[in-house]
């Protein structure tokens, strides 16, 4: 019988946070396998963890093995590239039983360096994502996310314009006008699932900025058969990726992004951008179920 942690990530609190399954020994799970867990477990992923460096790996990770894994990630609906959330609590997971430190996850985007803190006795993971890139997205493939999140064009933020991010995951960054607008969301699951298939996207970042260095977000995730994730690591890291490119952010940088607050599910995501490195790092707590 397979051993499945459940961990909710950013946040101390167990009753918020995203909700996330680990698995710290998949070897032998069969890709049916792993997808029928991911579903008995029920939440927006569950981490599969194969221990050891994944092939091709550098002699940095050879020499250090025992904290070196290959990642895969499953939603209920399907497997995704890369999840943040699950990242951070596998990351937490592996600190409890190996110590705090330094860890190297191979997922399908590439090598994901993940360095866990404790802090007052609370564990604190970051990860740096793979290369990021930010593209614009057709005026068609915007109005068709908009028809399908029935809101009109007249609600978005004019000085935030959408985007197509990538840091691991494809994101869509929607940008509401008000925060009353993102609190208000009664999407068309099929419509917008639909759309999200064609362009390749994992959710999409709906955002409303509070003050240059705080934002509120939600992510939508019906490619995963879930209606809306409480904490998107990922997407964190794709919209770092979008406010330099935008540039609402200039490293070195912090931004702050509350997420889940709602559903009931209060999350903190903190993300950085540093001066001479163009990857996205993305903090946050986790805590055992």
């Amino acid at each position: 019988m397979t051993d499945v942690l459940r961990y909710t990530a950013f946040t101390t609190d167990p009753a918020g946070g995203n909700r996330a399954g680990v698995v710290l020994d998949a070897s032998g799970l069969s890709d049916e396998r792993m997808a029928a867990i991911a579903a008995e477990v029920g939440y927006s992923e569950t981490a599969f963890l194969t221990p050891g460096p994944a092939d091709g790996t550098d002699a940095a990770d050879a020499a250090d093995a025992g904290r070196t894994f290959t990642a895969r990630y499953f939603s209920p609906a399907a497997e995704v590239p890369f999840c943040g959330h699950a990242t951070v609590a596998t990351a937490v997971a592996l600190a409890e039983r190996l110590g705090a430190g330094d860890f190297v996850l191979h997922t399908r985007p590439g090598r994901v360096p993940v360095a866990v803190t404790e802090e007052n006795g609370v564990l604190k993971a970051t990860l740096s994502s793979v290369e990021p890139h930010v593209r614009e997205v057709a005026e068609a493939d915007v109005a068709e996310a908009l028809a399908a999140l029935r809101w009109s064009a007249g609600e978005l933020d004019p000085a935030l314009p959408a985007r197509i991010a990538f840091a691991g995951a494809h994101h869509l960054v929607l940008a509401a006008a008000t925060r009353a607008r993102l609190a208000d969301l009664d999407y068309d699951f099929d419509r917008l699932r639909a759309l999200m298939e064609k362009l390749d996207l994992t959710t999409v970042q709906l955002v409303s900025r509070e003050s240059p260095a705080v934002f509120h977000v939600r992510d939508p995730f019906p490619v995963g058969g879930v209606v809306e994730d409480a904490a998107t690591g990922a997407a964190a890291a794709a919209f770092g990726a979008y406010a330099r490119e935008l540039g609402l952010a200039s490293a070195p940088a912090r931004l702050t992004l509350h997420q889940g607050h709602d559903m009931g599910s209060p999350s903190l995501l903190e993300v950085e951008l540093r001066a001479g490195d163009s990857r996205v790092h993305v903090t946050g707590a986790a805590v055992g179920l």
